[in-house]
């Protein structure tokens, strides 16, 4: 039976979640929050906490063994970009892009 999690909004760029989100692709539970909790990168924590939720919906929905779970699949999407600049030489200004993500965490029982 799978169990989801969602964190939208979150303000990391797509590309930078994704290179965390794939260590833990396929990996039972326990190996993945070690994985993102001792990796280095921003994403490493925000994918943690979002695994820990991701555990707590399953354990609400009763009826599923949360030491058999594995993290099924991933997905980071981009989410909505905010738009600023920033003053540069001779009056002139350069647009910032600052980019935000939306994750799905989605973890399923191994057989």
């Amino acid at each position: 039976m799978e169990v989801s999690a969602k964190l939208r909004f979150a303000r990391i760029t797509p590309q930078k979640m994704r290179l965390v989100a794939n260590l833990a692709k396929g990996l039972p539970v326990d190996k993945a929050g070690y994985q993102l909790k001792f990796s280095q990168k921003k994403g490493g924590l925000l994918l943690s906490k979002l695994l820990d939720s991701a555990v707590a919906n399953a354990r609400e929905k009763g009826g599923i063994d949360v030491d058999n779970l594995y993290v099924k699949n991933v997905f980071v999407d981009a989410g909505p970009i905010m738009k600023r600049f920033m003053p540069r030489a001779m009056g002139r200004a350069t647009q910032i892009l600052k980019r935000t993500s939306h994750v799905t965490l989605i973890l399923d029982e191994a057989r």
